[in-house]
């Protein structure tokens, strides 16, 4: 301590403007990179940690060449729809999303194939095809030809045709996959330990030509969908309208992640200060703290720009934790000064800012240490976005002790606060009371404790995981709307793709059709009679087993495949199922401009893989994508005879899954890292396994509330959630280790543990108190946010951070009298 006081005696004090000028060169130099501060809502940033289903995802997209970048605009008009003058409308609603430069094409109930012309055969289905947008039908025609089609359904159309959709189609640039490969190529190389030096090179250049580029694409399409929402505005008169779709989603997600950051981030700010000029009364304790808070987060933002790490989802409350965090480490400044003054008011301001920061800095420093692991466990938690956060907190928190501890004793040097007339005085302090309780009633606080900790187990077994994404948004939101429209009228929401893969060819396999007994195109062969292709009669028999039973299921909504074209090509063909001629001719019958619509989305005889499409409702009460997924892969593979190898489940509902289901393994494996670490940490500080095991106590009790409430709720533990607890623990330990430390110091003075209790309840106890009415006032406005786990993140802190309060001033003094943990002085 000797040298660090030498440090701010000859350093700091004496030449507070040297070292504020100094930080302030390097916030400018931080504010250089401040443009390339950016947000990231892509799949890649909800994904587990080497997940392979997103490149499993992308190899189905490439394969059936099909794609999820696409605008969903469902449209409920006041009018019929089936009129001249519905369609009519219809159509120049259409015309214009598809004028638009980024729409490279349109698909609704206008431009697809109706295929109810009476002459209609398998053999003229190329020249009878009619569309709404190039011949004359009548509207009633075309809306029963509709609904016969077994493809448009639930699809396009809802069943009572008063509701249709239009597609809006804005395909990725085949630039952004070039890129992404190569990038994905290097950087596997980089992590093999196979990478030169030029390959290294050539990584870090891929990888800020791909960021910059994504930027861009990302800027083009959030104009593209403002133009859409204008557009839509326009004709909203006479229809009720709702935007949706994978591009829409992600860019509201980053619309709402920029309002929580700037809108709640100087929300937060705001209730803080308020919160400080009430406590404190004094505008040098409410600048003070401003500056600091401020210079943390300007230094955090200006790193994250430079190091070109994104923010997310999940760390998007990463400016208001930071806010809170500083906030508590200058508030612990400010009332151990006053502390100071009110001991000694004639001393000199120098002289008491320098007893204060030499007071603070072992327990502040120590408080940040254990914070920065209760933060840096969420490394272990194997989600990509909860690393991120994990190790953005680290940093950050790194900053903010770095910045109290400089900052603010250099403007203390500069603006020496005058003494309070409240400092002086010798009133009893309010948290005194919570002193007066516990000695009081030792035993209801103990009692009080147990139950509590007992309601925790309880709820904490009742938690789960399950969370539909609709409910990530209010109602009042377009996305949550578009969702309910689109799952109750249109067919469900989110993909789900079944890839089944053909059998291998046998070792003696021949392609001369003719090499068997058995004729493939005018019979229905044995299984030992390999046909390499899928347009046989027993395979397409299968596939149409598979799709009866996925149709079937309760959490599905609409399913296509290749039975789907089979269904219509028989309805072609005057209600007659196709013979094992027919089939093997199918790919040559449909029309060249069919084959996309109707065939390749569904069968790749190149990768001689078959697919099946699946919405799932996601508005569905009991949904259970885990157990829907299981039930799925065994029926597949028991029931329908498939080997697991031949059988793939991708799509966006499997990476969400998967990101889920990895939530309460990770979340026992981060509270467990937690706790582990801190509890290292408090037989380093305290060297007292009885007093480490005292001071975890109220830290259990903080955590298990939080996650027991959740349980007894029913709330699910979701992608924001599950940083609370761990974030709930740091946050705790901070008032344990302050207590503890002021503790140890004034039982030195007369040996008394009850008397000691109530001077630590006066002085401590204060600094903790208005660090826990500050950080809860500040989340409370977090409540306000569009996007449901932010709220959830807001009340859940807020509620910890309670717990923990009550937990520090009633539980753990109580345990440190009953068990009289420290040596006699």
């Amino acid at each position: 301590m000797n040298r660090i006081g030498a440090f701010y005696d000859r350093f700091i004090l004496p030449h507070p403007w040297i070292v504020l000028v100094l930080f302030g060169a390097i916030l400018a130099l931080a504010a250089v990179r401040f443009d390339q501060f950016r947000l990231d809502a892509s799949a890649e940033s909800l994904v587990l940690e080497n997940d392979r289903s997103l490149e499993e995802y992308r190899q189905v997209n490439r394969t059936f060449t099909t794609s999820d970048d696409f605008l969903v605009v469902t449209y409920t008009p006041h009018e019929p729809l089936f009129t001249l003058e519905g369609l009519g409308r219809l159509k120049a609603l259409r015309d214009e999303l598809q004028a638009l430069e980024a729409v490279s094409s349109t698909n609704s109930i206008l431009n697809v194939p109706l295929l109810h012309s009476p002459d209609l055969t398998l053999d003229t289905v190329d020249t009878e095809i009619k569309t709404l947008d190039e011949h004359e039908v009548a509207p009633e025609t075309a809306r029963q030809a509709l609904l016969d089609n077994p493809m448009y359904p639930n699809l396009l159309l809802s069943e009572d045709a008063g509701t249709t959709a239009i597609q809006v189609n804005l395909p990725t640039p085949e630039r952004y996959f070039e890129l992404l490969n190569r990038r994905d190529g290097l950087r596997d190389k980089v992590n093999s330990g196979n990478a030169s030096a030029d390959d290294q090179r050539q990584l870090e250049q891929v990888s800020q030509e791909f960021i910059r580029y994504t930027e861009n694409l990302g800027k083009e399409r959030d104009a593209t969908i403002r133009k859409v929402r204008v557009i839509l505005d326009n004709h909203r008169e006479h229809a009720s309208i709702h935007l949706g779709g994978v591009p829409m989603i992600v860019a509201d997600m980053i619309r709402f992640i920029k309002s929580d950051l700037s809108t709640f981030g100087l929300g937060v700010l705001a209730f803080l200060l308020l919160t400080l000029a009430m406590i404190f009364r004094q505008w040098r304790w409410v600048l003070v703290p401003l500056l600091c808070c401020g210079f943390t987060v300007w230094l955090m933002i200006g790193f994250l720009g430079w190091a070109q790490w994104p923010v997310t989802v999940i760390s998007s409350n990463f400016i208001s934790l930071l806010l809170i965090m500083t906030l508590s480490l200058t508030i612990h400044l400010i009332v151990r000064y006053r502390e100071f003054q009110h001991d000694e008011p004639d001393a000199a301001p120098r002289d008491v800012l320098r007893r204060t920061v030499m007071a603070m800095i072992k327990p502040c420093f120590y408080m940040a240490i254990t914070t920065i692991v209760a933060f840096g466990s969420l490394t272990f938690s194997g989600i990509r976005p909860v690393i991120d956060f994990g190790w953005m907190m680290t940093l950050g928190l790194s900053v903010a002790f770095i910045i109290t501890f400089l900052v603010f004793p250099a403007l203390l040097s500069l603006l020496p606060p005058p003494l309070d007339s409240r400092v002086t005085s010798d009133r009893i302090p309010f948290t005194d009371a919570f002193a007066r309780f516990t000695e009081r009633f030792g035993g209801t606080v103990l009692v009080g404790s147990g139950v509590i900790a007992v309601l925790c187990v309880i709820g904490l077994s009742r938690l789960t995981v399950e969370n539909s994404f609709i409910d990530y948004f209010k109602s009042s939101t377009e996305i949550h709307q578009g969702m309910i429209t689109i799952d109750d009228r249109l067919g469900g929401t989110t993909p789900l793709d079944v890839v089944i893969t053909d059998e291998p060819p046998p070792e003696n396999y021949s392609d001369d059709p003719f090499a068997s007994d058995c004729d493939p195109f005018v019979e229905d062969c044995d299984e030992e009679d390999y046909r390499d292709t899928w347009y046989t009669y027993q395979k397409m028999r299968q596939l149409g087993d598979v799709h009866d039973y996925l149709n079937s299921l309760p959490e599905t909504g609409k399913v296509l495949s290749i039975s789907t074209t089979l269904d219509l090509l028989a309805q072609i063909n005057g209600g007659t199922p196709l013979n094992a001629v027919e089939l093997a001719f199918v790919p040559a019958a449909v029309p060249d401009d069919l084959q996309d619509i109707l065939l390749t989305p569904y069968i790749s005889e190149e990768q001689s893989q078959a697919r099946f499409s699946i919405r799932i409702l996601e508005t569905m009460p009991d949904l259970r994508r885990q157990d829907l997924l299981d039930r799925i892969h065994n029926h597949l593979t028991t029931d329908l005879g498939y080997t697991p190898e031949r059988v793939q489940l991708s799509g966006m509902t499997v990476m969400y899954n998967n990101m889920l289901q990895s939530l309460f393994d990770s979340q026992i494996k981060t509270i467990g890292v937690v706790f582990a670490a801190i509890m290292v940490m408090f037989l380093i500080l305290f060297r007292s396994l009885k007093l480490a095991l005292i001071g975890m106590a109220p830290n259990l009790i903080a955590a298990g509330s939080v996650l027991g409430l959740m349980g007894w709720l029913g709330i699910p533990l979701d992608m924001m959630t599950i940083t609370v607890a761990a974030i709930t623990v740091g946050i705790a330990v901070d008032d344990t280790i302050h207590y503890i430390h002021r503790f140890k110091t004034e039982l030195a003075k007369d040996g008394d543990y009850v008397a000691t209790m109530h001077r630590c309840h006066r002085s401590i106890g204060q600094a903790m108190f208005f660090t826990s009415l500050t950080i809860i006032s500040g989340f409370s406005i977090l409540v306000l946010s569009n996007f449901i786990p932010t709220i959830y993140f807001g009340l859940f802190t807020g509620f910890a951070m309670f717990m923990a309060l009550m937990g520090a001033l009633t539980l753990l003094p109580r345990l440190i009298i009953l068990f009289k943990p420290f040596p006699a002085p």
